[in-house]
């Protein structure tokens, strides 16, 4: 299946947020992509619970909600409640990774790990048959519109790898600096999930953006 492009909401206009929801959706965006900063683990502070609840509402795509906090245990219910249909933590913060897992998925969602840049993919073998997604931060997190680092091609492709490895075909999903000069090369890296922001919701055209993306991503060999 082609990779699909998820639209990062951390970039777009939240005094009109629901025309760019709309607009990203009719460019053939599969998911809304939404990080959740609490200024600890990242420096940045970003949305929580009841702006989920709100963008569920006017959204027709699954809501992929990705925890960029110190404490994620203790707000996957909450946005579970909200309207998520995927929860994403990091295992730079959870010293018990398999239980978390364990229980976003005993509330009926998808259950991704993120790393970042500097993490080793070898810190998810232990759960690389346990995860739905799995997301490679291919930018320091924190603030939208930085650029791609390039080795994440590398790491995209290893983590790609140790899944297949593991009898998993989930998803590996990109967030940070994708953009439409690389969208195709991280497709054909193994990426089947691109996060895309500012190369969305920057230039004004969300959907005319959005749809570039897709077809850039649609065409690229898997």
């Amino acid at each position: 299946m082609p990779a699909i492009v998820a639209a990062s909401l951390l970039s777009a206009d939240f005094a009109a947020l629901g025309h760019d929801i709309a607009a990203v959706e009719r460019g053939g965006a599969g998911l809304l992509h939404v990080d959740v900063m609490d200024g600890h683990f990242v420096p940045n502070l970003s949305m929580g619970p009841p702006v989920v609840s709100a963008i569920r509402r006017v959204a027709h795509v699954p809501l992929d909600v990705h925890l960029m906090l110190d404490n994620p245990d203790a707000f996957v219910r909450p946005f579970v409640d909200a309207g998520a249909s995927r929860i994403t933590v990091h295992v730079e913060v959870l010293p018990h990774l398999h239980r978390t897992l364990q229980f976003i998925k005993s509330c009926g969602v998808k259950a991704g790990v993120a790393i970042n840049p500097s993490t080793p993919v070898v810190a998810l073998e232990e759960v690389a048959g346990d995860v739905d997604q799995v997301l490679v931060m291919s930018v320091n997190p924190g603030f939208g519109g930085q650029t791609f680092i390039p080795r994440s091609e590398s790491k995209i492709r290893a983590v790609r790898a140790l899944l297949d490895a593991a009898g998993n075909d989930a998803p590996v999903s990109v967030d940070g600096g994708v953009d439409h000069s690389n969208a195709a090369r991280i497709a054909a890296a193994g990426a089947a999930i691109l996060v895309a922001g500012s190369a969305i919701f920057a230039g004004g055209a969300p959907e005319r953006a959005t749809r570039e993306l897709c077809e850039l991503v649609k065409g690229a060999p898997r």
